[in-house]
C-alpha cells in the first residue's frame, strides 16, 4: 500500500525522500566478501572494459586508419559515431532482455555482438566493414551500459554494494586509459585486437558465475534462487533474512503488473523516473562525451599540447576513479556527486574564461595554463562521481516491476544525449568556445542543485529497502 503522505514528501523540494541514510552505520545484515562475489563481478565488469575500450579506441586510431584504408573526414566521422546509434538501440531493448533471458545470457549477447565487430574492425578492407563492425560494437556497449551494473548491484550485499557496482565505471576508465596510450605505439588492426580481449574474458567467465538471485526470485525459480544467494553468500552463511526480504518484496511488486513505458509515468514512480532520467540527461549535457571524444582538437584550439593533455588526463583519472569507488560505501552517494558537480562547475568555468580571455587577446600566455588547469580539474571532479554514480543510482532505485522499462529508458537517455552533445559540440566551438564551456557550466552548476534536492541516498540500505520505501510501499503491508 502507498504510505500516506508520501508521495508530497518526496516531491516538496524542502524534504527529498532518503537524503539521508538510517540504518547506514548498523551492522545488521552486513554479509562477507566472498571468492565467487568478487569473480562474478569481476567477469562482469569485463563488458565494462570492452565499453572503454570502445571509447577510447576512435581517438588513437584515427590517423592509421583514414591513411590504410583512404578515408575522408566524413567518412572516419561516420565510424566515429556509428557507435552511439548501435549503443541508442541497445539501450531501447536492454531492459526487456535482461528480464526475458537474465543478466547471464544478456552479457553474452553483449559480448557475442562486441567480439565479431572487433574482429570486423582489425580484418577490414573497406570503411564498410568497419562501420558494421562499430556498428554491432555499439549495440553490445548498448546491453552492457545497464545490464552489468544491475547484475553487480543485485549480487552483492548492501554494504559494500556501492564500491562493487561503481567497479564498472573503474574498469571503463582503466580500459579507455589503456586503449588511450597503447594507441600511440600499436596499429589500429592490433589494437582492435587487443580491445577484443574483454570481450573473449568475459564470454568464457559467464560459465562460471552464477545468475542473479533476484532475478530468479523474480521468475519463481525457488531452489534456483537459493542455490544462487547461498553461493555468492558462502555456503556457511545465513542467508535466510536476506532471502526473505527479497521473496517479499518481490511478492509485492507482482501484485502489481509489470509496468509499461505508459505506466512509468504514474505519480508512483515519478520520483525515481526523475532521479535516473535527470541524472543521465545532467550528466551528458555537460559535455563529457564531446570532451571526451575531441579533446585534442579542444587542446589545440586551447593552446595545449594534445599529446601531453590526452596522457596526463588519461593517467590521472585512474587514481581519481580508484579513490571515488573507496569512499563511495564510505561518505554516500549523495555527498560525492555535490563534490563531483561543484568541482566540474568550478573547473569549467575556468576553461571558459580561458577562452574568453583568448578572444579578447588578453593575458595570451596565461590562457593555456589556465585551461589545462581547468581541464585537470574537471577530469578529477568528474572521475569521482558524476561519471559512475548515476549508473550505480539508477541500478538501485527501481522496482522489479519497472526495473526492464525504466532501465531501458535512463540508458537510452544516456546514449541519446550523449550523441546530442558530440554531434552539436562542433557546431557549438564555431559559434563560441567560451560560449560553449559557459553553457556547460551552467549544466553543472543545475546538477548541483538537483543533486541537492532531489537526489537520495541509498548508502547502507538493501535494494528492498530503497526500492520499498521510494515507491511507497512497505514490506509490513
Amino acid at each position: 500500500m502507498e504510505r500516506d503522505g508520501l508521495m508530497e514528501d518526496y516531491a516538496t523540494p524542502k524534504r527529498p525522500l532518503l537524503l539521508h541514510s538510517e540504518s547506514g552505520d548498523t551492522d545488521s545484515g552486513v554479509s562477507p566478501i566472498t571468492t565467487v562475489l568478487v569473480f562474478s563481478s569481476l567477469v562482469a565488469v569485463c563488458g565494462s572494459a570492452t565499453y572503454g575500450c570502445a571509447v577510447g579506441y576512435s581517438s588513437p586510431a584515427e590517423s592509421g586508419i583514414m591513411e590504410e584504408l583512404g578515408l575522408s573526414v566524413s567518412a572516419y566521422s561516420l565510424f566515429g559515431s556509428i557507435m552511439t546509434i548501435g549503443g541508442m538501440i541497445g539501450a531501447i531493448v536492454s531492459g526487456k532482455i535482461a528480464d526475458l533471458i537474465g543478466r547471464r545470457r544478456t552479457m553474452w549477447l553483449s559480448q557475442i555482438l562486441c567480439a565479431p565487430g572487433w574482429l570486423a574492425i582489425a580484418f577490414a578492407k573497406d570503411a564498410l566493414w568497419l562501420d558494421i563492425g562499430r556498428f554491432l560494437i555499439g549495440v553490445g556497449v548498448g546491453l552492457t551500459t545497464y545490464v552489468v551494473p544491475v547484475y553487480i548491484a543485485e549480487i552483492t550485499p548492501k554494504n559494500i554494494r556501492g564500491r562493487f557496482t561503481s567497479g564498472n565505471h573503474l574498469m571503463i576508465s582503466l580500459s579507455f586509459a589503456l586503449v588511450f596510450s597503447i594507441g600511440n605505439i600499436i596499429s589500429w588492426r592490433a589494437l582492435s585486437l587487443l580491445a577484443c580481449t574483454p570481450s573473449i574474458l568475459q564470454i568464457i567467465g559467464l560459465f562460471f558465475i552464477p545468475e542473479s538471485p533476484r532475478w530468479l526470485a523474480n521468475l519463481g525459480r525457488e531452489k534456483e534462487f537459493e542455490a544462487s544467494l547461498r553461493r555468492l553468500r558462502g555456503k556457511n552463511a545465513d542467508i535466510s533474512q536476506e532471502a526473505l526480504d527479497i521473496r517479499e518484496i518481490v511478492e509485492t511488486f507482482k501484485q502489481n503488473p509489470s509496468a509499461g513505458t505508459i505506466e512509468l509515468f504514474q505519480r508512483k514512480y515519478g520520483y525515481p523516473i526523475l532521479v535516473g532520467v535527470g541524472l543521465m540527461l545532467l550528466q551528458q549535457l555537460a559535455g563529457n562525451s564531446a570532451m571526451v571524444y575531441y579533446s585534442s582538437s579542444i587542446y589545440a584550439k586551447a593552446g595545449v599540447s594534445p599529446t601531453m593533455g590526452t596522457t596526463v588526463i588519461g593517467i590521472l583519472q585512474i587514481p581519481t576513479t580508484i579513490m571515488g569507488v573507496l569512499l563511495m560505501d564510505s561518505y554516500g552517494r549523495r555527498a560525492l556527486l555535490m563534490v563531483s558537480s561543484i568541482g566540474d562547475c568550478f573547473s569549467l568555468f575556468l576553461v571558459a574564461l580561458a577562452f574568453l580571455l583568448q578572444d579578447l587577446h588578453f593575458l595570451k600566455k596565461f590562457t593555456p595554463m589556465l585551461a589545462f588547469v581547468g581541464f585537470l580539474g574537471y577530469a578529477v571532479a568528474f572521475s569521482i562521481g558524476m561519471s559512475g554514480i548515476p549508473w550505480v543510482i539508477m541500478s538501485e532505485i527501481f522496482p522489479i516491476s519497472i526495473k526492464a522499462t525504466a532501465g531501458s529508458l535512463v540508458t537510452l537517455t544516456n546514449w541519446s544525449c550523449s550523441w546530442l552533445t558530440t554531434y552539436t559540440f562542433n557546431f557549438m566551438m564555431e559559434w563560441s568556445s567560451a560560449g560553449t564551456f559557459f553553457f556547460f557550466t551552467a549544466v553543472c552548476g543545475l546538477t548541483v542543485l538537483f543533486v541537492w534536492k532531489l537526489v537520495p541516498e541509498t548508502k547502507g540500505r538493501t535494494l528492498e529497502e530503497i526500492q520499498s520505501t521510494i515507491t511507497g510501499i512497505s514490506q509490513d503491508c
